[in-house]
């Protein structure tokens, strides 16, 4: 897999010590200039955002790869519905054919994740809230509309400046920060770290990290726990994770950064295999096959494209989001005062 090869390479240096090559440093300011006239233009009103008649909250982050979008999503849409509100959620549907198509799809428990994304599919079925996916986000949130929203979640759209949003909230990976502070492709960065100084709030997943932001910013620690693991086969056959300490395991996980749930598995005590894939890789069954007969642990995104392989055996590990102190309470009470909700 020599693009996945090329990922890895790239990530060891967007978030390691050595200074990146000179040819990517040096196409880091055409990718920074081509970022900035992008954003005047639509400041300019040469570009227009559409504005949708529901308030919209964008969930995104600066850095490729993961950082705890999804959980927190997930943890968004639940608070609120909590509270009485009926969100909706759109997102592109990465990994899925929908991701390349100007129709907006509407996801369903039944959806197949080769269509709307392992993602999308996730998210529908952990919050039970319209979802809906599409390339073109203001069309896919204009569809999910119809679904008597009051409320639009924007998974990863933080860059998606057509469609107009009442409230940003940037997640960063608490581990590894902002990578090597550059711009793409010499760094992990899709803007540059200015960029967080104008969200409504960020959300530090992990260990907390200095950012050099003016005072003003408000921070917020969220940490992703998980306990329980579930059968793939969806019955609710459980067992803990800490009846596997000591034990040795294998580890799929095919995420944006797949050593977070390898580093996870072994603070809970496991011994783990670990197995790496392309983010939203889709599973073949001889994936899944090792000659060591183990335990096999998996995240939930890779579950929802796993289930027709469920064996005894196979696990996956839901996560949930968590705030520290009173970090989640005001964080909703952050957004609902600048929504006026």
């Amino acid at each position: 897999m020599p693009s996945f090869a090329l990922a890895r390479g790239l990530q060891a240096i967007w978030f390691g010590k050595a200074r990146p090559p000179w040819v990517l440093r040096l196409l880091s300011p055409l990718f920074g200039l081509l970022v900035r006239a992008r954003q005047a233009a639509f400041a300019r009103g040469l570009w227009r955002s559409r504005r949708l008649p529901k308030p919209v909250v964008v969930v995104g982050n600066l850095t490729v790869g993961g950082s705890g979008k999804t959980p927190l999503v997930i943890w968004l849409a639940c608070q609120l519905r909590e509270r009485g509100f009926a969100p909706g959620i759109v997102l592109r549907g990465y990994g899925g054919s929908a991701a390349s198509s100007d129709q907006p799809l509407a996801v369903e428990p039944a959806s197949d994740a080769a269509v709307v994304g392992d993602e999308a599919l996730l998210l529908r079925e952990r919050t039970g809230v319209p979802v809906v996916v599409g390339r073109d986000r203001v069309a896919a949130a204009e569809r999910l509309l119809r679904f008597g929203v009051d409320l639009i979640i924007a998974d990863d759209g933080l860059q998606h400046l057509r469609l107009a949003r009442d409230f940003e909230i940037a997640v960063i990976d608490g581990e590894r920060g902002l990578g090597n502070g550059y711009l793409l492709p010499a760094g992990p960065l899709r803007e540059p770290p200015q960029r967080l100084a104008s969200v409504n709030a960020l959300v530090i997943n992990g260990a907390r990290i200095e950012l050099n932001l003016s005072p003003q910013q408000p921070i917020f620690c969220m940490r992703l726990q998980g306990e329980r693991l579930q059968t793939l086969s969806g019955t609710d056959a459980q067992r803990s994770l800490s009846s596997l300490a000591g034990q040795r395991v294998h580890a799929i996980a095919g995420i944006g950064n797949p050593q977070r749930f390898f580093d996870y598995l072994t603070a809970a005590g496991l011994n783990v295999v670990a197995h790496a894939f392309p983010d939203h890789y889709r599973y073949r069954a001889s994936d899944l096959q090792f000659d060591e007969p183990l335990p096999l642990l998996m995240t939930e995104k890779d579950a929802v494209k796993c289930r027709r392989y469920a064996a005894a055996e196979r696990w996956c590990l839901p996560v949930t989001a968590s705030f520290a102190g009173m970090d989640g309470s005001a964080l909703l009470a952050r957004l609902q005062r600048c929504l006026a909700l």
